[in-house]
């Protein structure tokens, strides 16, 4: 099947769920089956659909290999349970689907979701009231016309932090007097430069649909930028936020295992998993996820960037938006992917379950506990579990704290204090930074380029060689001959002929002269 990705926007989840029903009723395969002595068409069996549907989630994009196999027939109970498929009977609307030879259909009505629509009224006045809060400190750029909806983005520390601003008359600046700027004004700085980067990052036109801007806490994005450990951790003023101390020594006793300073009592057989099992407990049983049910549609957006070329946007955009987390969830997240990448890597770690490989059984279980909507969603669990598996991985970079976002703030602060961003009423618009754009490529042309521009590089050595006066004639013989060795095809193309090397060493082409055909001499017999 066609492996089509779902862009970002509002209801992704929705669009997913449309997509892979679609892709199962056009692509499964239909057949004759027997069952209790009597023949059915146009069927398949439990574990058939399980076989098909498994081998599609792990080579989509949106999915991908992290997908098991028990979650595979859990999307299928959801598809009897939403009339996706019913049994041979015509039944539906239970999960009772396993994987085995128990038989099913599709029925003849459609399985596609309709999309929820916002109240119009409910939308501008959601506008209205951004506008006017983003018009009470300062006016900035419309991004829609820059930020291109099907172009990816080259995106990187040092491009945020070589901005080029346009200000207005430098000769001002000798004249401007600094001001004082009120920690209102600070907040507001703050809200709108990250969402200016959360917008390009994405590559979207508008974050009006993934993102209220009143949403969006100035003071959870400041206390996370600032009080951190050397670690980048959050640290609490309020300790009756954090994780209760027993969850913290049973996290660092397996996050340590088996070298632990924390657990001083003696172990036993199953002791690791008694552990393991009052920390999955502990973020079970937590009244919202970690990334907070607010933020799950944006968080839902991004994971249409996670696929090979689009790794570095995912780390950015990923980076700003654990940033808007109240301080506490952004710390117990960091804890709890330093835990699990650490368990995941550890060959000593005893096995905490008898099916599941460690990686595995960590996504399995934490997966609901970082990522999940407040109105349970049919794909909650394979999204959260794409999820986990990327900030896994990455979570190292992306819960650090992002200096060229610090670096952006104190320049836009450093404007409003000279005066170069003004109010409203003056008519200057502020400064804000440039981006460079690439067009996003496919693999394959990703690879010819590579290439390619390889190729062109070690010509330009080649260039290099030949067009070096210092270099002593013997030398450039020698280095010329270690380079047609190494790279026959490129020699072969800069000098075609033997007549255009010898150009370069003013001597005459070296022609070999064909041997000499000597014949053997006929010996006479001395005999008469």
């Amino acid at each position: 099947m066609e492996n089509r990705d779902v862009p970002p926007g509002p209801y992704r989840a929705t669009k997913l769920w449309n997509e892979i029903t679609t892709s199962f009723r056009v692509g499964m395969p239909l057949r004759k089956h027997r069952q209790h002595f009597k023949k059915y068409g146009n069927c398949f069996t439990a574990g058939e659909a399980v076989d098909w549907l498994y081998d599609l989630l792990r080579t989509n994009s949106n999915f991908g290999p992290e997908v098991t196999r028990q979650q595979t027939i859990q999307l299928l109970r959801k598809f009897l349970k939403n009339h996706v498929i019913e049994d041979i009977k015509g039944k539906w609307g239970t999960e009772n689907l396993d994987d085995n030879s128990q038989l099913f259909r599709f029925p003849t009505s459609s399985p596609l979701k309709t999309l929820p629509r916002r109240h119009p009224e409910l939308r501008k006045n959601s506008i209205e009231n951004f506008s006017k809060d983003k018009d009470s400190i300062f006016k900035l750029r419309n991004l829609s016309r820059r930020t291109p909806k099907k172009h990816g983005l080259h995106f990187s520390q040092e491009n945020a932090e070589k901005m080029n601003c346009e200000i207005i008359d430098e000769d001002q600046e000798n004249f401007a007097e600094n001001r004082e700027i009120s920690q209102k004004e600070v907040e507001e700085v703050w809200r709108y430069v990250i969402l200016i980067y959360l917008q390009t990052v994405l590559g979207v036109s508008s974050l009006e649909e993934v993102i209220n801007p009143k949403q969006v806490i100035p003071q959870y994005i400041m206390y996370n930028m600032t009080n951190t450990s050397k670690h980048g951790v959050v640290i609490l003023q309020d300790k009756s936020d954090d994780l209760p101390h027993w969850v913290l020594s049973a996290m660092k006793c397996l996050a340590n295992w088996p070298r632990s300073n924390d657990m001083n009592n003696p172990t036993y057989i199953g002791f690791e998993r008694d552990v393991f099992r009052t920390i999955a407990d502990y973020f079970l049983d937590l009244p919202e996820p970690l990334l907070t049910f607010e933020y799950y549609e944006l968080f839902v957006n991004i994971l249409g960037l996670l696929q090979p070329h689009l790794e570095r946007v995912a780390i950015d955009a990923l980076q700003l938006c654990c940033l808007l987390l109240p301080p506490p969830n952004r710390r117990k997240l960091q804890l709890l992917m330093r835990m699990i990448s650490r368990m995941s890597q550890n060959v000593d770690m005893p096995q905490l379950h008898d099916a599941m490989g460690t990686r595995s059984l960590m996504i399995h279980t934490f997966s609901r506990s970082v990522l999940r909507c407040a109105e349970e969603v049919d794909l909650d669990e394979l999204l959260a579990a794409r999820l986990v598996s990327f900030l896994m991985d990455h979570q190292q970079e992306i819960l650090q704290v992002p200096s060229y976002l610090q670096a952006a703030v104190e320049k836009h602060l450093d404007y409003l204090r000279k005066g170069h961003i003004k109010n409203p009423g003056d008519g200057v618009i502020a400064p804000l930074p440039t981006y460079s754009y690439c067009k996003q490529i496919s693999p394959q042309e990703f690879d010819e380029q590579k290439v390619s521009t390889s190729q062109a590089a070690i010509a330009e050595l080649l260039e290099n060689i030949i067009k070096n006066k210092s270099l002593p004639l013997k030398e450039k013989r020698r280095k010329l001959k270690q380079f047609q060795k190494e790279y026959p095809l490129i020699y072969q193309k800069r000098f075609p002929t033997s007549e255009s090397e010898a150009v370069l060493f003013g001597d005459k082409p070296t022609i070999k002269q064909p041997m000499l055909f000597l014949r053997k001499p006929k010996f006479r017999s001395l005999r008469y």
